[in-house]
């Protein structure tokens, strides 16, 4: 069976939801018995978002093989269930370094170098790339932006050469908005007849269009579209505004939308081989335990992004998952840790049945996530610290439990007496920040008779990290004096990867980020052994409440995603 190539493109503004509906899609078409995986080009100069502050792009979502990349990778992992890596997620900053390094080399035999064809040829490259490895049988491409922005115009171009190059094994999805004027009272039309006449424009025409809208697409608006547009009518799918972005799978495959795909892109031999009808049992059922709470649980989230809640976007779906298995609807209740002080952070976690400490960069809202920390160490309520927010247990326990008082980072004081959080010596030699990073995938060994244990019932895990400072070697040992275990830890760098209070109810911090494993029907062992000690804990303290009742909202809510 020859790969099929899905292209994804968006028209008439951002924030669309391409990533939803590709995910949604992959899921429907994995359902089938298909190979399924998903990547995105994003238009943007910088060669990953990796240097870019969380206020301009929301999570740095982190792969195994250590690519920092788009958050749409994440909804990808967590829909498909099937890790994404570097080639999952393309620049133009990483297709014009990769040319420009070329072009260093020699490798065009001193041709003059221009867009047209090397930059073309290397975002034709970086599309096959998935295709051609045997491993899928559909690779859907998502285009970040919006179609008629001077940054798309190469991806558009590749498209077109592909699909000369590659038919009839290609289908384009274009997303488009057909808006509801309240004082009108109609649906228009006419921004989508514009948007796939900008798709014309650049040799494209689209096999599928998939319209969002706050109200249903009646028939007439259907075969309007069609008409003016180039499609048949059942090429024409309304995509709803849903309660929950879960919920959009089985929305699209009411309309048809996985038929209509699968019948265009398949002969009937390949199609003999698939599930004619896809298996969404699990799904529906995980969805109907989702929308059918018994308790709500409120979890704190400190952080120093929470005005921004794509930051911490796997941290907030990964509570919301664990939830699931438990008839639990989790209520995140987002705390600025740059306004939390010993003053008002009974005010803010006096009511909480456990918090949750961010990770993050830089030393703004440290000093408010210490309060957190000392605040719920002192009060036995539920605690979990990822990354920094690891650090911060350390240091807050280095300075009130040690008799430390100046304990600190180096990150953030450099001559501070107790280095508790330092870079490892071979670090502090390197110029380059993004050389002293761990990046991606690491063992950790597990001490047994430990939370971190009966969570994951194992005594070896790989988790994922993005980290630059590590917990201090030379110090480690007088923290375990005082009690703090640790008691995951590196096997080949002898660093810690997770610390715990034993005589806590349930106080863990990690040095990696469990979050970017947990998948829809698989929460990560942590999160939902972080949600059963706060519904214990809840219970206790009679904390639990009625559910609320889900409201709809856009199903990508992210407006800085698509630039």
């Amino acid at each position: 069976m020859d790969t099929k190539y899905i292209f994804v493109t968006g028209g008439v503004t951002s924030s669309l939801g391409k990533g939803i509906f590709s995910a949604s899609l992959g899921r429907l078409l994995e359902a089938r018995g298909l190979r399924v995986t998903i990547q995105k080009f994003d238009p943007y100069i910088n060669v990953d978002p990796g240097t870019m502050n969380p206020y301009e792009h929301g999570e740095v979502f982190v792969t195994d093989d250590g690519a920092e990349t788009d958050l749409d990778l994440g909804h990808y992992e967590r829909f498909l269930g099937r890790p994404m890596s570097q080639a999952n997620n393309v620049t133009t900053g990483r297709v014009y370094l990769e040319v420009i390094t070329k072009e260093r080399e020699g490798a065009y035999l001193g041709k003059t170098v221009q867009v047209v064809p090397h930059i073309i040829d290397e975002i034709k490259h970086w599309m096959r790339k998935l295709g051609t490895s045997g491993d899928y049988d559909v690779v859907i491409t998502e285009i970040g932006g919006t179609v008629g922005d001077i940054e798309s115009q190469p991806y558009l171009e590749a498209i077109r050469q592909l699909r000369n190059e590659l038919k009839p094994h290609t289908l384009i999805a274009h997303l488009t908005l057909v808006p509801y004027l309240r004082a009108a009272g109609e649906l228009k039309t006419k921004p989508t007849q514009h948007s796939v006449k900008t798709m014309l424009g650049y040799g494209l025409q689209p096999d599928l269009l998939v319209c969002r809208s706050e109200q249903p697409l009646d028939r007439s608006i259907r075969e309007k579209i069609a008409l003016f547009c180039n499609v048949p009518p059942n090429a024409v799918t309304p995509m709803l505004d849903a309660e929950t972005i879960y919920e959009v799978p089985l929305l699209l495959q009411e309309e048809g939308l996985g038929t209509l795909v699968v019948d265009r892109l398949f002969s009937e031999a390949e199609q003999s081989n698939m599930t004619s009808v896809p298996d969404l049992s699990a799904w529906i059922e995980f969805l109907r335990r989702l929308k059918n709470p018994e308790s709500t649980l409120t979890i704190a989230l400190v952080g120093k992004y929470v005005e921004h809640q794509d930051a911490y976007k796997s941290i907030t779906e990964s509570l919301m998952l664990s939830g699931v298995p438990e008839g639990l609807q989790v209520d995140i209740r987002f705390v600025l840790s740059d306004t939390l002080t010993s003053d008002n952070v009974e005010e803010h976690l006096g009511d909480v049945a456990g918090v949750l400490v961010a990770p993050g960069f830089g030393d703004r809202g440290v000093d408010g996530k210490l309060e957190a920390i000392q605040y719920v160490r002192e009060r036995d309520i539920p605690f979990f610290g990822i990354c920094l927010g690891l650090q911060c247990a350390v240091i807050e326990y280095a300075r009130n439990v040690c008799g430390w008082p100046e304990a600190h980072s180096t990150e953030f004081d450099k001559d501070t007496p107790h280095p508790v959080i330092d870079l490892m010596e071979e670090q502090k030699n390197v110029s380059e920040l993004g050389g002293t990073m761990r990046l991606g995938q690491y063992a950790c060994d597990i001490y047994p008779e430990s939370t971190a244990n009966d969570a994951y019932g194992a005594d070896t895990v790989q988790e994922r990290h993005r980290h630059r400072y590590e917990v201090n070697n030379v110090l480690r040992y007088k923290l375990r004096e005082a009690g703090m275990h640790f008691t995951g830890i590196n096997p080949d760098l002898d660093l810690v990867e997770i610390v715990e209070l034993p005589e806590k109810r349930w106080f863990v911090g990690v040095q990696f980020h469990p979050e970017y494993r947990t998948t829809v029907g698989n929460p990560h062992p942590l999160f939902r052994s972080f949600v059963q000690a706060c519904a214990a804990y809840a219970t206790e303290r009679d904390l639990l409440t009625d559910p609320t009742p889900p409201q709809p909202h856009e199903v990508n809510p992210l407006a800085s995603a698509d630039m």
